[in-house]
C-alpha cells in the first residue's frame, strides 16, 4: 500500500483523481477484543466501502478476520477518550483507537469519505443506482411509487379513459337524437296546421271543381288531400333505429364500466386497508423494540465492552469480573516489566533486629549530609514550620497516624496476616460499608541501605512519581499549601470492567521530633482527601477517598571504633497504613484480592526504585 493511502486524512488527497473514488487506507488500530483480552493491535484495511481487519499486516493473505459495510454504519468518537473511535452496524459494534488524536481524526475522515461514496445519498448513486420505475415514471408522467402500484393501478386509469370514450359517444349521440326528435315534434305542429287549413277549404269549394288535382281519389272513392312530407333540415339522414342501438350499447357500456370500475376501487380500499393495517403493525412493533432498547441502553453498555460499567445490576457475574481484573493486571504487569530498563531492587538480606540499635541517629551523625536540595529543604520539620489554612487538619491526621498505626498487631483489633514475604507482613481487617469494601490495610516492611528521610521524600516528592508509581494515568499539584504540603489530583489507570477512579487529596511531609535520645528518627508523610474548588467531581470518574501514612523509621547499627556510618549499618522500618472508600461498586471478593496482590508489588516497586537511587550516595538522616 502506498504512503499515501496510510497517510491519508480524508481531504481532497483521499481521493484518487482518476476514478474519483476513496483510495485505500490501512495501518495498525487496537480493537477491542473481550473482556479478558482486552485491547489488541489488529491491522485495518478501509477499501471499497468495507472496513476490514486482518491479525497482522503480514497475514492478509489468510483472510480478514472481521469486516463491516460502512452503508448504513454509524461512527462515533469517544466523549472522554480522544483516541477512540466506535463504528457499529445494527448490533455489531467495533471499539477501535488510534495511537494519538490526529490519526483518529484520519480515520474517521475516511471513513465518512467512504461511506458517502458508497450509493447512500450521492450524486453518483442516483447514476449508479437508477431503476427501471424512474425512468418509466418519468417517461409517462406518474409518480407511481413501485412497478407492483404501477401495474395495479393500469387496468383502473383504462377504464377510466374508456368512460371517457363513451361520455363523448353518448353526448353526441344525445344531441343527434335531440335534433330529431326536435324535427319530429316541428314536423307533427305543422302537418296539423295543414290539415286544419284544408278542411276550411273543403267548405269553400266543391272538390270536384278544383283542376290543379290537390283532391285525389282512392280506388274506393274516397278523396285525401295530399300534404307534402315536413322535412326539417337534417332529418331525412338519419337513421333512428341504428342511433337507438348505438345508443343502448353505449349506456350498458357506461353501466358495465362503471360496475368494474367500483369493483376495482373496493378491491384497492381493501389492498389498502390491509397494507395499512401491516404498516401500523410494524410501527407498534418498532415503537416497541425501540423502548426495550432504550430500557436496555439505560441498564447497560454492549456486552462486553470497553465501557461496561461495574454496578450492583452488572450482568457479568463475579466470577468474570474477577477474571477480567485479574488478566487486565496480569497485561499491566507484563507491560512494566518490557519497558522498566534495568531497575532490579538490591534487596540486602536483613540481618535479625538485635544487630540493630533503636538508639536515635543523631548520636552517630556528627555532620549532616546532603546531596540533594530538595532533601536538606525539608528536614527538622515542625508543626509550627507548616503553617497554612489545613494545619490543623494535618496535625489531627499526623497524631491519629503516631498514636494508632504504630500499635503492634494483636489485640481486639481483628487484623488478619494475608501475606508475608520475608520482612514484609501485610494485615487487613474486613470491614464493610453499605456493600462498599472499606477494608483498613496495614503493611511493615524493613530495607537496609536507606533511611527514613530518604524513602519519605522520595514517597512525598511529585516530581519523581512517575518514576515508581504505574498505576496513574496522569496527576497534577492543585495547589501548593506550603514548602511540606501539596494538594494533588490524579487519575489512576482504569482496570475493565471496573470504573475510573480519581483521587483529591492534601499531601504532607513532617519529621517527627523524638521526645528522648533513645527514640529513633521517625518520618511520617500523610495523605488524606479534601475537597478542592479548582478539581470537583466528574462523570468520567468515580472519586476515591483516601486516608493514607507512610512511617519510617530509621535504626542504626554502630560501627566498630571510629569508622563513619555507611549504609550497611542502616535500616529502615516502614509502617504502611491504608484506608481507602473507592466509591462505586465492585465485588467484595475483588477489591480484596486487588489488594492483597497490589500492594506487596507496590512496597517492593517503590523500595526498590529509593535503594537504587541512594547507592552510593552520602545519607542523609
Amino acid at each position: 500500500m502506498s504512503e499515501k493511502s496510510s497517510n491519508s486524512s480524508g481531504s481532497d488527497e483521499d481521493v484518487d483523481p482518476e476514478s474519483g473514488h476513496p483510495v485505500e487506507l490501512g495501518g495498525v488500530l487496537s480493537k477491542w477484543t473481550n473482556y479478558i483480552h482486552g485491547w489488541q493491535d489488529r491491522w485495518v484495511v478501509l477499501k471499497n466501502n468495507t472496513l476490514s481487519y486482518y491479525k497482522s499486516e503480514d497475514e492478509r493473505e489468510f483472510g480478514c478476520r472481521g469486516s463491516l459495510c460502512l452503508s448504513k454504519a454509524i461512527i462515533t468518537p469517544h466523549e472522554f477518550d480522544e483516541c477512540r473511535i466506535d463504528i457499529s452496524v445494527n448490533d455489531s459494534v467495533w471499539y477501535l483507537r488510534a495511537e494519538d488524536p490526529k490519526h483518529r481524526l484520519r480515520w474517521i475522515d475516511s471513513i465518512e469519505l467512504h461511506k458517502v461514496e458508497s450509493g447512500y445519498g450521492s450524486e453518483s448513486s442516483l447514476r449508479r443506482h437508477g431503476s427501471m420505475l424512474s425512468l418509466t415514471s418519468a417517461a409517462s408522467g406518474f409518480s407511481a411509487t413501485s412497478t407492483s402500484s404501477f401495474k395495479k393501478g393500469h387496468s383502473l386509469r383504462e377504464k377510466l379513459a374508456e368512460m371517457e370514450t363513451f361520455r363523448d359517444i353518448l353526448c353526441r349521440q344525445v344531441d343527434t337524437l335531440q335534433k330529431y326528435f326536435d324535427g319530429c315534434a316541428d314536423g307533427v305542429s305543422k302537418d296539423e296546421f295543414q290539415r286544419d287549413r284544408v278542411e276550411e277549404d273543403e267548405d269553400d269549394f266543391p272538390t270536384s271543381t278544383r283542376p290543379n288535382g290537390d283532391c285525389l281519389h282512392n280506388n274506393n272513392g274516397s278523396k285525401e288531400k295530399l300534404f307534402l312530407p315536413a322535412s326539417p333540415k337534417g332529418m331525412n339522414g338519419i337513421d333512428f333505429k341504428g342511433e337507438a342501438i348505438t345508443f343502448k350499447a353505449t349506456t350498458a357500456g357506461i353501466l358495465s364500466t362503471l360496475s368494474h370500475c367500483i369493483e376495482l376501487m373496493v378491491k384497492r380500499e381493501d389492498s389498502w386497508q390491509k397494507r395499512l393495517d401491516k404498516e401500523l403493525e410494524k410501527r407498534r412493533r418498532v415503537e416497541d423494540a425501540y423502548k426495550s432498547a432504550l430500557s436496555e441502553l439505560k441498564k447497560k453498555s454492549h456486552y462486553g465492552g470497553p465501557d461496561y460499567e461495574e454496578g450492583p445490576n452488572s450482568l457479568i457475574n463475579e466470577d468474570e469480573f474477577f477474571d477480567a481484573v485479574e488478566a487486565a493486571l496480569d497485561r499491566q504487569d507484563k507491560i512494566e516489566e518490557q519497558s522498566e530498563k534495568v531497575r532490579i531492587p538490591r534487596l540486602t538480606p536483613v540481618p535479625p533486629g538485635d544487630a540493630y540499635s533503636v538508639i536515635g541517629t543523631h548520636r552517630f551523625a556528627k555532620q549532616p549530609h546532603s546531596y540533594s536540595s530538595s532533601l536538606s529543604s525539608v528536614e527538622l520539620v515542625s508543626a509550627s514550620d507548616d503553617v497554612h489554612r489545613f494545619s490543623a487538619q494535618v496535625e489531627d491526621v499526623v497524631q491519629n497516624h503516631m498514636t494508632y498505626s504504630l500499635q503492634d498487631m494483636g489485640g481486639d483489633a481483628n487484623w488478619q496476616l494475608v501475606v508475608e514475604e520475608g520482612e514484609m507482613k501485610v494485615y487487613r481487617r474486613e470491614v464493610e460499608e453499605n456493600g462498599i469494601v472499606l477494608d483498613p490495610l496495614k503493611a511493615t516492611h524493613a530495607v537496609k541501605g536507606v533511611t527514613g528521610h530518604e524513602l519519605c521524600h522520595y514517597f512525598w516528592d511529585t516530581d519523581v512519581r512517575n518514576d515508581w508509581e504505574t498505576t496513574i494515568e496522569n496527576f497534577n499539584v492543585v495547589e501548593t499549601l506550603s514548602d511540606n504540603a501539596v494538594i494533588v489530583y490524579q487519575t489512576h489507570k482504569r482496570v475493565w470492567p471496573a470504573s475510573q477512579r480519581d483521587v483529591l487529596y492534601l499531601s504532607a511531609i513532617r519529621k517527627i521530633l523524638a521526645t528522648n535520645e533513645n527514640d529513633p528518627d521517625t518520618w511520617l508523610v500523610c495523605n488524606f482527601s479534601v475537597d478542592h474548588d479548582n478539581a470537583q467531581p466528574t462523570s468520567r470518574c468515580i472519586r476515591a477517598k483516601i486516608n493514607v501514612a507512610m512511617i519510617c523509621q530509621t535504626l542504626v547499627s554502630p560501627p566498630e571504633g571510629n569508622k563513619e556510618i555507611s549504609r550497611d549499618n542502616v535500616l529502615c522500618k516502614i509502617t504502611y497504613v491504608a484506608n481507602v472508600n473507592p466509591g462505586g461498586w465492585a465485588p467484595a471478593s475483588v477489591l480484596r484480592a486487588v489488594a492483597k496482590r497490589e500492594y506487596p508489588k507496590f512496597l517492593k516497586r517503590f523500595t526498590g526504585y529509593v535503594q537504587e537511587k541512594t547507592s552510593g550516595k552520602p545519607i542523609l538522616f
